[in-house]
């Protein structure tokens, strides 16, 4: 005679398949924290270049520069951009597949190729909106710009992972409006959403789904 299985235990198994099936649990609490540190590193490499340029005005100067001033520095912006890119990329790929390995989930499955593909319609749309901004000599509305559509790139996408992912976008576009309001403090915005946020928001990531993993 079989032995009598216990309800709430079945109903746990089936909530957790089903987690497992709809959600892409494999991002690692890690990568934020990463991907906040190369943030902080490119936010200080910006203000001493910055620095530079322009002497101890720095941004404030780089907000009323001319159109020739702005083409000057652009390509090192944007070298510096992509280099922060390719690094955050590089950090979240590698702890997120640690993770996925550990647990013996897929990384690169149908559920994630829908989060990359939510993640980066928003942000190759804001990434040219506010390089047009740039070039135009909207510079103040740039930190705000990319704070509020990395945000939005975060709730698109947070319907397919952990609901933490969803509050650090929130936070970004609290950020990046409360930044048009003070653009002078622009790189400080920067480097508390894109850093310090990232950071905060993995390590309690880390701390709720992986730590008990480790």
């Amino acid at each position: 005679m079989k032995p009598a299985t216990d309800p709430l235990a079945q109903l746990t198994e089936i909530r957790a398949i089903m987690e497992r099936s709809s959600r892409f649990i494999s991002l690692s609490g890690l990568s934020g924290v990463g991907a906040g540190v190369v943030a902080l590193a490119g936010a200080g490499a910006g203000h001493w270049f910055l620095r530079r340029e322009y002497g101890s005005a720095g941004f404030l100067r780089l907000l009323q520069s001319t159109e020739e001033e702005r083409w000057l520095v652009l390509p090192y912006l944007l070298l510096l951009a992509a280099l922060m890119i390719g690094a955050a990329l590089a950090v979240a790929t590698f702890f997120t597949v640690r993770r996925a390995r550990r647990a013996g989930l897929p990384v690169w499955s149908a559920l994630g190729r829908r989060l990359a593909i939510s993640m980066a319609i928003p942000l190759i749309t804001g990434g040219l909106f506010c390089l047009a901004l740039f070039t135009r000599g909207a510079v103040s509305l740039v930190v705000p710009g990319l704070l509020v559509f990395y945000g939005l790139a975060l709730l698109n996408a947070s319907k397919y992972t952990l609901d933490e992912i969803r509050w650090l976008g929130l936070t970004q576009i609290g950020l990046g409006l409360a930044a048009v309001l003070l653009p002078g403090f622009g790189l400080a915005f920067f480097a508390l959403g894109f850093g310090l946020g990232h950071i905060l928001y993995g390590l309690l990531m880390y701390n709720r789904y992986e730590r008990q993993e480790g």
